[in-house]
């Protein structure tokens, strides 16, 4: 008589059964000068690879329809590995996030974060790059040799980068000067966002609204918050 072993089914079972659903733990009932700190955390449990998935269900997509009220603005690279949702182990309606190459922060994109503070009332702003950035990437290799052009739109995008205040100040023999310039340009974004959102300087010192930057490590997964000196 042939025997079989139902081991392998039972523990298919034992999985999906001891698979986390997802939590609705709103991000908007937390104060707002707790709100990096939460964000932190979940960073933390995506990077420990335990993400509870927070406001990912069914009801809260309904919820959603009547209206938005996300937490933070989140300027991101539009990087394919960089989701800020995922990276913070947030959910739907918590974030505002604007993405593009490079993670610049230009008219566009000063734009849609003057609506995320001025309009839904965000209390955060990051201005989040990465490691292993493509564009800086691009912006270091033209540094490096002004004769090699990308194609015209690519080419912008360098450009915009090499006119920024904060990467001309980079000391080009540093050996670290393609970390330091995703820094640098983060740091641009910081700077362009406290000078062209209107009453930044107020909403700031009022402590209503918090502007910082950050950069994701794609290895280790955390995000660490950089400093603006």
């Amino acid at each position: 008589m042939k025997r079989y072993s139902y081991l392998p089914l039972l523990a298919g079972f034992f999985f999906i059964g001891c698979k986390p659903e997802p939590v609705d733990q709103h991000l908007e009932k937390v104060p707002k000068e707790n709100l990096l700190e939460v964000l932190l955390e979940g960073n933390q449990r995506f990077a420990e690879d335990h993400p509870i998935h927070p406001d990912q269900t069914l009801e809260r997509l309904r919820e959603l329809n009547t209206g938005q009220h996300p937490v933070a603005a989140i300027v991101s690279c539009s990087d394919s590995r960089v989701p800020p949702e995922l990276i913070f182990d947030q959910g739907l309606g918590d974030l505002f996030v604007i993405r593009n190459a490079g993670n610049i922060v230009a008219d566009y994109e000063i734009g849609s974060v003057e609506y995320a503070v001025e309009v839904l009332g965000v209390p955060l702003v990051i201005v989040m790059g990465h490691t292993n950035c493509g564009a800086i990437h691009a912006f270091v290799e033209h540094d490096h040799d002004h004769s090699h052009v990308y194609p015209e739109f690519i080419q912008k995008i360098v450009n915009y980068i090499d006119a920024e205040e904060e990467e001309k100040a980079l000391p080009r023999d540093i050996p670290n000067f393609y970390d330091k310039a995703i820094e640098a340009n983060v740091l641009h974004g910081v700077h362009e966002l406290k000078k062209h959102i209107p009453n930044a300087d107020s909403l700031i010192n009022n402590k209503h609204l918090r502007i910082i930057g950050a950069i994701y490590d794609m290895e280790s997964g955390k995000v660490k918050v950089i400093e603006d000196k």
